[in-house]
């Protein structure tokens, strides 16, 4: 029962006008091949630094100076925005959820009589 009840919240979840635009946004950036390869350059440069770092080694003043000209490349497209807009908006429907669903878990175990249904 617990089950369907959280497979009826993810579908609920999923009509949301801010799930909607996430998975717009999303879509859109997928299809901007200049967004996708500076993001693909951004992560390969920080995993280049995590490696680095787990090493004991710091990243070097190029590869951060690097970093902060794709990072200021993809935050002025507008694809982008769009999508970190719709992300944002969706986590906080998120929080709101999880909000809701911790009251229920108080009520629901501050009750003395147990239901299923």
């Amino acid at each position: 029962m617990l089950e369907d009840k959280a497979k009826e919240l993810g579908r609920l979840i999923g009509q949301t006008p801010e799930y909607q635009a996430v998975r717009r946004a999303n879509e859109a950036l997928g299809e901007d091949r200049g967004a996708v390869a500076l993001l693909r350059q951004m992560e390969q440069l920080r995993m280049d630094a995590q490696r680095m770092i787990e090493s004991g080694a710091s990243p070097t003043a190029e590869m951060e100076s690097q970093l902060d000209q794709l990072l200021e490349q993809v935050q002025v497209n507008p694809i982008y925005q769009r999508m970190v807009t719709a992300q944002e908006n969706f986590d906080k429907t998120m929080l709101r959820v999880n909000e809701w669903i911790l009251d229920g878990i108080k009520k629901g175990s501050a009750s003395p009589i147990i239901t299923l249904g």
